[in-house]
Parts: C-alpha cells; sequence; structure tokens
C-alpha cells in the first residue's frame, strides 16, 4: 500500500466509530486525529471521561493549586471534565484548545483554529483564568503505525468526517458520537441495521 499522500491526510478530522467497532475501548469514540502522515497517526478520543478524576483533582495532584487556591478556579475549569484520550501513555496529558491560546515552541496549530498543546504551562494558565476560551483536556491518546489506520478504515472500523469544533468542544461527551454522525447526515440506527450487508 502507497504512503499517505499530503492530500490524503486525515490531520484535523473526527474518525467516528462505526459499531461493528472490535476494539472495546474504542466502542462508540470519536477521535480527533491531531496528526497522521505516512508514519502513522495520532489521535484524542473526545467522548470519553474519566469519571474518576476531576480537573481539580489533577491540578491539585501536580501541584498546580493547593485546596485553598482550587476554591479560586473559574468555574469553566471546574466544571471541566478530564478526558480518556486514548490507551497509550495514559498518564501523560493533552490539551486540544482554541486558537485564542498559544505557547511559543509547544502549542501545535492543527487545523480549522484548533490547537495542541501538552505542557504544564497551559494547565497553570486555565487555573489562572489565562487559558484559552474552549479546551479539552485528555490524558493518554490513540496511536497507530504506518498504514494501520489506513487498514482499519478500509474494514469498516471507523467513518471520517470533518471536525466540527461546535462538537469538539461541546460539554455534552455522551452526545459526541450521534452529533458526529449526524454531521455526515447518518443515523446511527441505520448503521445497526446494515451492519454484516456488503
Amino acid at each position: 500500500m502507497a504512503g499517505v499522500e499530503e492530500t490524503d491526510s486525515l490531520e484535523g478530522q473526527f474518525l467516528i466509530a462505526m459499531p461493528s467497532m472490535a476494539d472495546s475501548r474504542f466502542e462508540h469514540s470519536v477521535i480527533y486525529l491531531c496528526s497522521h502522515s505516512d508514519q502513522g497517526a495520532m489521535g484524542l478520543v473526545v467522548n470519553q471521561v474519566a469519571r474518576h478524576l476531576s480537573l481539580e483533582e489533577l491540578l491539585i495532584q501536580l501541584d498546580i493549586v493547593n485546596d485553598e487556591g482550587s476554591i479560586r478556579l473559574p468555574e469553566s475549569v471546574r466544571d471541566m471534565n478530564v478526558h480518556k484520550g486514548g490507551p497509550v501513555e495514559v498518564e501523560r496529558g493533552f490539551v486540544l484548545h482554541s486558537d485564542d491560546f498559544m505557547l511559543n515552541q509547544s502549542t501545535l496549530t492543527i487545523d480549522n483554529g484548533i490547537c495542541l498543546t501538552a505542557t504544564l504551562e497551559i494547565l497553570r494558565a486555565l487555573a489562572q483564568g489565562d487559558g484559552p476560551a474552549q479546551a479539552i483536556l485528555a490524558l493518554g491518546y490513540a496511536g497507530w503505525a504506518p498504514g494501520q489506520l489506513e487498514n482499519e478504515i478500509q474494514s469498516n472500523g471507523w467513518l471520517t468526517a470533518p471536525a466540527d469544533p461546535e462538537i469538539l468542544f461541546d460539554p455534552d461527551f455522551d452526545a459526541k458520537w450521534h452529533r458526529a454522525l449526524g454531521s455526515l447526515g447518518i443515523d446511527p440506527a441505520m448503521l445497526y441495521s446494515d451492519a454484516g450487508h456488503a
């Protein structure tokens, strides 16, 4: 199989898990692809929440705020979910965010006003109310070896769709899979009834 051409890159797109997804870790998942080339692909699951950990608790664990300081956290930060970004390097944090916040040599601009920063500085900025207007924090990521993602797409494991920032940053993570499919004009019920048909 030929390498991924630059024009074929899915960087900045959604990967939407098909109902037939064999890997239970990605069942009904929506992934934002941060990079995709002939070297492989990397993305963050944006609709699975780490229910055992709040951003406030994480900021305390990282010594960014103390218990008293957490009282002064901006409400948007106190209400922010920590997402399970994927099964690789689950202790590592990534922040997908709007492009109104940039850190020199730390922020990667991806596409359509979406950026990725993976340093503690962005967490400090969020805690102080100086961070981006929109952000998602994810622990871990999803990764694919060269050609692996293409094979999974050809095997009907994933659909691809343009990433809609309104879906990406929607705090209603449970609705993202349906909304992402809806952006393609697909009713999830039709996918189930078509399963097994050529």
